[in-house]
């Protein structure tokens, strides 16, 4: 399966794009630590920044894969033909489609790799890492600024995080009557109980908005009646792009049930499908690149083209997500449009170049 020439063009390709990866990841790290230097507290310093920052990384490493691949296809073979290695392999009767063959088979390993990291690792360590920030911040006094706004009846509520044991960290309530607030509340933790099915809430502290003035009052506990179970919250609180393909799922189906746009939602879930078509795409666009207008280019020259091109594909994704909310086509479109440009492109300049 695997030939001397096969085995050649995988390592030097899988080295340039690990390389590629772990660059994308130091420069994210370094500018995501500046970013959130304003979040230190008295219980969250600068040593866990940094360990929330390292619990974040898989799903760094999944975002930043098809840019990896992009650059990793361009470097790898552009080093390559640098060397004239490709110019010797044609002449030694290796045609663009052996050669392009050979590239595709390392990607294979890329592809389960990271659709493995994006069904099961990404969302548990996500959820850990949310989880992780929100307890140290509340432990300082600082309020959880993350989260999820949801309404049940004539109550709105602010969840911070949710663990992976079940338990809600900062649930805020803001009851409604009259068009007016009657009354706040704010919990510092809510424990789910499997047996009873219910929430309990825990250290909580209300203030009631009288027609007089107001009163407050502080609880060490409550059972929390609601229809939120925490399959549900762990859906609405998490970023949709760090879900798993079958919470994507049922988060879609949920939303359309209740006549809530789920453009988002299926958005997400394309897009993660689609991924492997997404890779290969980009891996053939790298290939097309270096034996056609990026062959003789230095290797900054085709960076920089890749990083264009690779923006290019996301942004066309992002923009056409909107888009199919206006004009009313599938979100499906937002991802497969790009994608079939990217091989469109690729087989003109391979065909074009022999």
């Amino acid at each position: 399966m695997f030939s001397l020439f096969d085995r050649y063009v995988a390592r030097t390709v899988l080295a340039a794009m690990l390389i590629v990866e772990f660059t994308l990841l130091a420069l994210d790290f370094s500018i995501g630590l500046l970013g959130a230097l304003d979040d230190i507290s008295a219980n969250y310093g600068f040593v866990q920044l940094v360990i929330y920052q390292l619990m974040r990384l898989p799903w760094r490493i999944y975002e930043y894969a098809p840019l990896a691949v992009l650059l990793g296809g361009l470097l790898g073979l552009g080093s390559m033909a640098g060397a004239n290695e490709l110019t010797a392999m044609r002449a030694a009767g290796s045609s663009i489609t052996r050669l392009s063959i050979a590239v595709l088979k390392p990607l294979v390993l890329v592809i389960v790799i990271m659709m493995a990291v994006g069904q099961w690792l990404v969302p548990h360590s996500e959820q850990a890492a949310e989880s992780y920030r929100a307890e140290r911040l509340q432990s300082s006094g600082e309020t959880v600024g993350r989260g999820s706004w949801q309404i049940e009846g004539n109550t709105f509520y602010k969840f911070g995080a949710i663990t992976s044991n079940n338990t809600l960290i900062g649930v805020s309530r803001y009851r409604y009557q009259d068009n007016r607030v009657v009354e706040a509340s704010y919990a510092q933790r809510a424990l789910w109980d499997e047996q009873s099915q219910h929430w309990r809430l825990e250290d909580i502290n209300t203030t009631r908005f009288e027609e007089n003035g107001t009163t407050s009052q502080h609880s060490d506990s409550a059972q929390w009646e609601t229809r939120f179970d925490p399959r549900f919250l762990s859906l609405v609180i998490m970023d949709l792009n760090t879900q798993p393909l079958t919470s994507l799922w049922e988060f879609a189906h949920y939303q359309d049930s209740q006549g809530i746009s789920s453009n988002d939602a299926w958005l997400f879930f394309w897009q993660k499908l689609l991924q492997p078509f997404t890779f290969i795409g980009l891996m053939l666009v790298a290939v097309s690149f270096v034996f056609g207008p990026l062959r003789t280019k230095t290797a900054g020259t085709r960076i920089f083209i890749g990083i264009v091109v690779g923006l290019c594909v996301k942004y066309l994704q992002d923009l056409l997500a909107p888009a199919s909310v206006l004009l009313g086509f599938s979100p499906l479109w937002s991802v497969l449009l790009p994608i079939i440009v990217c091989y469109l492109v690729a087989f003109y300049l391979l065909r074009k170049n022999g």
